[in-house]
């Protein structure tokens, strides 16, 4: 249990994450303080945008090698 506790901390700490972690702040702050550029939204949209769509990739890549596996 604490391994996986372990990997998951340490793939928290991939410069893509932190830097999303940070914008997701930075966005929360700003939303807060009614502060929010169009500008500032388009590129937090991308950088979400990238972020999720490559862990979503990861997850799909990890189910298409276990189905080859299994066949």
């Amino acid at each position: 249990m604490n391994d996986i506790i372990l990997k998951r901390i340490g793939a928290l700490m991939s410069v893509k994450s932190l830097v999303t972690l940070v914008l997701t702040g930075v966005f929360a702050f700003m939303a807060c303080a009614g502060k929010i550029s169009q500008d500032f939204m388009t590129i937090y949209a991308v950088i979400i945008a990238f972020y999720f769509g490559t862990q979503s990739q990861k997850v799909q890549d990890v189910m298409d090698q276990q189905d080859g596996d299994k066949a």
